[in-house]
């Protein structure tokens, strides 16, 4: 999900920011189960549609689930069977489970207590909570398991958090083995101040069934013994789960529409005041849906060189009606670029959800197939509204098809999408990324590893894992060049997608794309929380006689204090007009420049084009000599605390 908004008004206050400097320095069978209303067998989903490919996933899951929406309530009453295919070479003896509905219990779980109960500006309204209820487990025959269902809170103790669950088996699954449950759930949907729930009449519901948690083989993502991937639903936390099928039944209704992951597997039919939806969704490690009687459906169908065919499903809250073809331009452009850079999209969907006035809760968003852009709040937004579109549309290919551990390694999503998302915009609007004033936002650096509650809260997650993250990635297309860079990710992309790698992962096919080792900078910058400072520490000018004539003896010390540097530039002003640039190879911290000149240096500014993309602290980076030393305490003194205040009003 993006922070871009976020984003713009940071670039918005740092420009204004570096103006006033200036003037001061010149964002993945068993039988079917019966029907809910005639007890039917449903008929099993064809596992494809017009340009649906063959299966492209190891299908780890494989999920038949029947969900009725109750309006007025705001309930979810659900049935699922699921089926786990053992994909290790140990026995496994219990199941785990996410329950990420209960996330919204009360304001003592551990979203809401890391959160306060908000996300990205959003609370929660008149503590309207959310929960799961599981009715009843069971295995394929008939073995009643509900009562081996033991809630637990590996990463922080929390008692009354119910995000995830472990169900003790009777008997093991073996390796290669199946196993089928039969579980019946309830749904009380919360107000969608984070991602799922209700807006008035709008749902929006993600991350809705009982979902099982991903089970790791050793070897994988540099695991040395095998097992279940076991976290929490954390404040800044997102989602990871095994790829597989799902074939979904939706009842809601009469008047409402449903928008979902997948493609529907025939129209939609009436029976008893509800209308029921049915969806087929395959190579997926999610399914969402969203359901509205107001939306405005527009359609239509897209192919190109990378794209071999799509429908681009659009529904939009009537207070957007008028920007149908904004949100399908971008749409299409999107997939035809990603798909150009990095893989073709192999999927035969795409649905965008514009929520209504309000939902930004439930707004900038990716699901499998399926993204929600920011709620319908501006009739004539700016470039947000395809900015936003674009980013979602980027994690259909790394939160959606490579599919790293959200919980854990966030960064490989969320950079990866913001370095895309920026590289779009400037492709196809020519908005380029203000990377340096960005580089000025990141005022608490952290390693991108880490896991997502460890960042403590959101704006510290979003600074590194976003953007943080992105600039590494621009930072690293600077030493390597950008067609190398893109080598970098085609080739990442290709050889990743439907296999979950870690950080490590990527930087093995960096390593092997451009023949030299990374550690170093991976130990700084990825693995450690560094940023680049290059500073000039101290300028001295001496009149010396040389056979007669008057030169000056300049000396500048200038200084490596954070952060591996290369080859940077050092410009000196002298006060006769004339410059020099030398080249720094930013080794050995102070290092100091030697030149004799007619005339003495005026000022000293390292790096002058703003080739250090990770550099964060500029206001050491400049050093007039003619200035005297009060004059030279104010000035620093004040740029700093332009900055402070630039950060602390944009810092929400």
């Amino acid at each position: 999900m993006p922070d871009s908004a976020r984003q713009r008004w940071i670039s918005a206050a740092l420009l204004l920011m570096l103006f006033t400097v200036s003037l001061l320095l010149s964002e993945y069978v068993p039988a079917a189960p019966a029907d809910a209303e005639t007890g039917e067998a449903n008929p099993p989903a064809a596992p494809g549609d017009a340009g649906q490919p063959k299966q492209q996933s190891r299908h780890i899951t494989e999920y038949h689930i029947r969900v009725a929406l109750d309006a007025e309530n705001k309930t979810l009453q659900g049935k699922e069977v699921v089926t786990w295919t053992h994909p290790g070479n140990k026995p496994v003896r219990d199941l785990v489970f996410h329950l990420y509905p209960n996330a919204f219990a009360s304001m003592n779980t551990t979203f809401n207590k890391e959160s306060g109960g908000k996300l990205r500006g959003d609370k929660i309204r008149d503590q309207r909570f959310g929960r799961m209820d599981i009715r009843s487990i069971a295995t394929s025959d008939g073995q009643d398991l509900t009562g081996r269902l033991q809630y637990i809170q590996p990463d922080d103790g929390n008692a009354q958090d119910r995000t995830l669950a472990v169900l003790r088996l009777y008997e093991p699954v073996e390796p290669g083995q199946k196993i089928s449950l039969q579980i019946e759930f309830r749904v009380q949907l919360p107000f969608a101040y984070a991602r799922m729930g209700y807006v008035g009449d709008f749902v929006m519901a993600g991350q809705w069934f009982p979902k099982l948690a991903a089970y790791e083989t050793a070897g994988m993502r540099g695991r040395t013994e095998e097992g279940w991937n076991m976290h929490q639903y954390h404040g800044n936390s997102e989602f990871y789960a095994d790829f597989g099928m799902y074939n979904v039944q939706i009842a809601v209704p009469e008047p409402y529409t449903v928008a979902a992951t997948g493609f529907p597997t025939g129209p939609a039919s009436i029976r008893n005041g509800m209308k029921v939806y049915r969806f087929y969704a395959d190579d997926v490690h999610d399914f969402a849906w969203a359901a509205s009687p107001h939306f405005v459906v527009a359609e239509e169908p897209f192919s190109s060189k990378h794209v071999p065919g799509v429908k681009i499903r659009l529904y939009l809250d009537p207070a957007h009606a008028h920007l149908k073809d904004r949100y399908l331009y971008v749409a299409k452009k999107a997939l035809a670029r990603y798909s150009e850079w990095y893989g073709s999209y192999p999927y035969s969907t795409l649905s965008i959800v514009v929520p209504p006035p309000g939902g930004n809760g439930a707004g900038g968003m990716e699901y499998p197939n399926l993204i929600t852009a920011w709620a319908a709040d501006d009739d004539n937004p700016d470039l947000e509204l395809e900015r936003v579109v674009a980013h979602e549309i980027a994690h259909q290919f790394w939160y959606g098809m490579v599919a790293n551990n959200e919980f854990e390694e966030a960064w490989l999503d969320e950079g990866l999408t913001s370095y895309a998302e920026d590289k779009f915009m400037q492709a196809e609007f020519g908005v380029r990324s203000a990377r340096m004033l960005e580089a000025s936002y990141i005022t608490d650096p952290a390693p991108l590893k880490l896991h997502a509650w460890e960042y403590g809260n959101h704006n510290v997650y979003a600074e590194n894992v976003y953007m943080r993250a992105k600039l590494v990635l621009l930072d690293i297309e600077r030493k390597i060049g950008e067609k190398r860079m893109n080598d970098v990710l085609r080739r990442y992309f290709q050889e990743w997608r439907f296999r979950h790698p870690s950080t490590g992962d990527f930087q093995q096919v960096l390593e092997r794309v451009t023949g030299k080792n990374w550690d170093d900078y991976f130990n700084q910058y990825v693995y450690g929380g560094r940023m680049a400072d290059v500073a000039v520490q101290s300028v001295r000018s001496a009149p010396v006689e040389i056979r007669g004539e008057t030169v000056y003896d300049n000396r500048v010390i200038v200084d490596s204090r954070d952060g591996a540097v290369d080859n940077v530039t050092v410009r000196i002003q002298f006060a006769d007009g004339s410059r020099t640039d030398v080249n720094w190879d930013g080794a050995g911290g102070k290092t100091e420049i030697r030149l004799l000149s007619r005339s003495p240096v005026k000022w000293v500014l390292v790096d002058p084009q703003f080739d250090l993309v990770l550099e964060n602290r500029r206001t050491n980076n400049f050093y007039q000599t003619d200035v005297d030393e009060k004059q030279k305490v104010r000035l620093n003194v004040g740029i700093s605390k332009l900055i402070e205040a630039a950060v602390g009003w944009i810092a929400w």
